[in-house]
C-alpha cells in the first residue's frame, strides 16, 4: 500500500506547521466532545506495566517529529479494522476504520506486517477482544502536548470495567476546571483501547462523543462489564 492511498485509508496527514495560533484559538474556542487543534510535543514511555507508568515528557523539535518515521499494519477485530502504528520506540497510535482525518496526525510510511510492536499489539488486542486480558503491556510511543499527556495518563489509570466522568478526569490531574479541555484532549488520544479512552462518560451516566463511535463505545464498555 503507498503512503498516499493509506494517508486516504487512516485518514492520517502531517501538517506543516504546530502551535499555531489559530490551533490554539481552536482548542480554547470547540466543543469538548469534538476534535481540536493542538501544539504537538512527544510523550516517550517505557515499557512497565501501562497502569502504574509515570509520564515523562521528552521536548523535541517538531522537524525531528516530523522526520521520524512510523509503520503501520492494518487487523481485524469485532469493532472493525483498526490501523495499529508503530516507531520503533513503541506504539505510536490506533486509528479506527472511519478516523476523523484531523485526530491524529503522524508521518506513517510503509505497512509492516512483522515489525514486533505492532505484532505484539495485535496479539494483545486479541486476547483482550477474547476476554482473557484487562490492561495492557506495551511500550507506548504517542504525540501530544503535556497537558494531553496529563489527560491520557489519568485514562491509563482507570481499572478494567469501571468508569470516570469528564469532571473526574479533570480533579485527578489537578485542573477541576478544565473538564472542557479534557474533554477535548479525550478526543485526540492517540491509542484507543489501550489508553481507554471509552471509559469517560458523563456526569449524568451518558455516553458521550466518541472517536470510535457510540456503538462501538458501548460495545467496548459491555466487553468489559460481562
Amino acid at each position: 500500500m503507498s503512503e498516499e492511498s493509506l494517508s486516504q485509508e487512516s485518514h492520517v496527514r502531517v501538517r506543516s506547521k504546530i502551535g499555531s495560533r489559530d490551533d490554539q484559538r481552536r482548542i480554547r474556542a470547540i466543543d469538548s466532545e469534538l476534535t481540536c487543534g493542538r501544539r504537538a510535543e512527544l510523550l516517550r514511555r517505557p515499557c512497565p506495566e501501562v497502569t502504574e507508568y509515570n509520564s515523562e515528557v521528552a521536548g523535541r523539535s517538531a522537524k525531528s517529529r516530523l522526520k521520524k518515521k512510523y509503520s503501520y499494519k492494518i487487523v481485524a477485530t469485532p469493532v472493525g479494522s483498526l490501523t495499529l502504528v508503530a516507531s520503533d520506540d513503541g506504539l505510536a497510535a490506533i486509528l479506527w476504520e472511519n478516523d476523523n482525518p484531523r485526530r491524529v496526525r503522524l508521518n506513517i510510511g510503509a505497512e509492516d506486517k512483522t515489525h514486533p510492536v505492532l505484532l505484539e499489539t495485535e496479539r494483545q488486542l486479541k486476547e483482550y477482544f477474547d476476554r482473557q486480558r484487562k490492561s495492557f503491556n506495551l511500550c507506548l510511543d504517542f504525540v501530544g502536548t503535556k497537558f494531553q499527556s496529563k489527560v491520557w495518563n489519568a485514562l491509563l489509570e482507570i481499572p478494567f470495567g469501571e468508569t470516570r466522568s469528564y469532571t473526574e478526569i479533570a480533579r485527578r490531574i489537578g485542573s477541576p476546571k478544565a473538564v472542557r479541555a479534557v474533554g477535548a484532549a479525550n478526543s485526540r488520544n492517540p491509542v484507543s483501547i489501550v489508553a481507554p479512552c471509552h471509559r469517560v462518560i458523563g456526569a449524568n451516566g451518558d455516553l458521550t462523543g466518541f472517536a470510535g463511535g457510540l456503538q462501538v463505545k458501548g460495545f467496548l464498555l459491555s466487553l468489559e462489564r460481562a
